[in-house]
């Protein structure tokens, strides 16, 4: 005899078999309406290889975002579409062709402008050789024209020359142990000693030390050498 909590099973199992609209004889599979895309919400499998695929309202989105998109079957949208090469507009910057613009109506524009303000073109290259790159006598170019030429903008030359001017020394009187300016000649220039018995120091040495020699009584070339003590 069944028991009292397998009566109770059995009405609650009866009961939900009544509110489930699939039975044996409609069966829930690939086949059943509520499982295909057919016009409802409920099913969402595709009928058909043409068929839609999912419930109504994602049919009915699809469609309006298909409305809205201006590529289709019909026109796809590729390195060959018009809106992906660069044929004047904004939305295709694609080179069309080995010579063809790239890039769009702005990118173009602004391109155009660009090399027109240039100065520089394949006809006249910025290199070694371009006028504005060597030292000709403008501000330009600093490069050097040949082992003899100026080097720098024309400022640079300019102050080179004043520099120059100003400096004694040359290529034809270099500073060096024989120049006279380096030399103990009697001016306060140059403090090299001038052979072995001649003075060393500028002017206001040599009369400085002479000065000092004549205050000491004791010592000196001609007197006793320090430290002789014995007088």
């Amino acid at each position: 005899m069944a028991t009292e909590l397998e009566k109770i099973a059995e009405k609650e199992r009866k009961a939900s078999i009544v509110r489930n609209e699939y039975t044996d004889k409609n069966e829930y599979s690939s086949n059943n309406r509520n499982a295909i895309s057919d016009g409802d919400e409920k099913g969402k499998g595709q009928i058909g290889d043409a068929g839609d695929v999912g419930s109504l309202t994602d049919i009915n989105t699809r469609k309006d975002n298909m409305g809205r998109n201006i590529y289709n079957k019909n026109l796809e949208y590729g390195v060959n579409n018009p809106n992906a090469t660069s044929d004047g507009d904004e939305k295709g910057k694609g080179q069309a062709g080995e010579s063809g613009d790239v890039g769009g109506l702005t990118d173009i524009n602004t391109r155009k402008d660009n090399m027109g303000r240039n100065i520089y073109k394949p006809e006249s290259e910025y290199g070694t050789t371009n006028p504005n790159a060597i030292s000709d006598g403008d501000e330009k170019g600093k490069g050097q024209i040949d082992d003899t030429g100026n080097v720098g903008s024309l400022t640079d030359i300019n102050t080179r020359k004043d520099n120059t001017g100003r400096n004694i020394y040359g290529p034809n009187s270099e500073y060096g142990t024989t120049n006279p300016n380096a030399l103990s000649n009697g001016d306060e220039k140059g403090k090299g000693q001038v052979g072995d018995d001649g003075d060393v120091g500028g002017l206001t040495d040599i009369n400085t030390r002479k000065e000092n020699l004549g205050k000491n009584p004791v010592y000196g070339p001609n007197k006793k050498s320090y430290p002789d003590f014995v007088i």
